[in-house]
């Protein structure tokens, strides 16, 4: 835990926060024969994003300083993720939800810990399969499910 880092990571999620609830206003509200709009995830998203940012700035003023010693920032486990997550914006609409986001949980859950590869795989499955159905099936909204060519 690193005071400084924890501060100016919190007020950059609060603007990518922020950042999402005002470009969900852009999007439509409701897709035709959809009580969910696809503006509802992103503000809702964009909201928690402040809420744990401000909780995160508020613990910053907790921390008990320890020893001064230089600690190592894992800047390859960083750019993995956030290569990741740009792949994953980019290419979400033609690869579908579901397969785009069990690679994305996979990748991240692998860069974290690598010692459990089937517990990952079950994971990323369970979460993208979950997600979608409880979007698409009982909350009746829109969301690309698998890809055009599968």
């Amino acid at each position: 835990m690193n005071k400084t880092f924890d501060r100016y990571s919190s007020l950059i999620y609060m603007i990518i926060g922020v950042f999402f609830i005002f470009e969900s206003r852009e999007i439509s509200e409701s897709a035709y024969g959809s009580n969910v709009g696809s503006d509802i995830f992103p503000t809702i998203l964009g909201a928690a994003l402040i809420l744990l940012s401000l909780r995160l700035f508020y613990e910053t003023f907790q921390y008990v300083d320890q020893d001064k010693g230089k600690e190592t920032l894992d800047y390859k486990r960083l750019l993995i993720i956030l290569t990741s997550a740009v792949a994953y914006a980019l290419f979400i609409e033609s690869l579908g939800f579901i397969l785009t986001t069990f690679l994305f949980l996979l990748i991240s859950f692998q860069v974290m810990d690598r010692k459990n590869l089937i517990k990952s795989i079950i994971l990323s499955a369970c979460f993208s399969g979950g997600v979608y159905y409880l979007f698409v099936e009982v909350l009746e909204g829109p969301l690309p499910g698998f890809p055009i060519w599968f």
